[in-house]
């Protein structure tokens, strides 16, 4: 065999690894990986029920209801459509109506989710209060309606 072909080979074996590699791995991860949906999408194309996905989007004002001592029935809203989300146990701090939110769990139903884990998403203005009363004795603050008058 000459060079060239020697050289040829060896690429084409450690190739032929890495897609093997590769496809090792996807095969590894095929039941950890959880795709997102925005209301509009799950209501449009909506995944057999019992799906492991993550959902986000806005609470819907008017309706957070609580049901027993832990579990918490809310609306999460993209303007357009939007999903009814069962979660049990305990709420983010930064959860409220109107706040942004990412629900992680299994559909039930065509708008009927049922969320395991909540995180809930601060806007991009957030500051830490620390920061805030350190920018306010320096007398640099800015809050949003000096802001927005600019």
């Amino acid at each position: 065999m000459t060079r060239k072909g020697r050289r040829l080979a060896i690429i084409s074996a450690a190739g032929v690894t890495l897609a093997i590699a590769i496809g090792l791995i996807l095969f590894a991860l095929r039941d950890s990986i959880v795709f997102f949906y925005g209301p509009s999408e799950l209501t449009a194309n909506a995944p057999p029920p019992g799906t492991r996905l993550r959902i986000g989007g806005l609470v819907k004002r008017g309706s957070l209801t609580h049901e027993g001592s832990s579990t918490v029935i809310f609306a999460v809203t993209d303007l357009k459509h939007e999903v009814k989300v069962s979660y049990t146990g305990l709420l983010p701090d930064l959860f409220r109506e109107g706040q942004g939110i990412v629900a992680e769990g299994t559909v039930e139903g065509p708008s009927l989710f049922h969320a395991d884990t909540v995180l809930a998403k601060h806007d991009e203005r957030y500051m830490p209060k620390e920061v805030a009363d350190k920018l306010k004795q320096e007398g640099t603050w800015r809050n949003e309606r000096s802001a927005r008058a600019q």
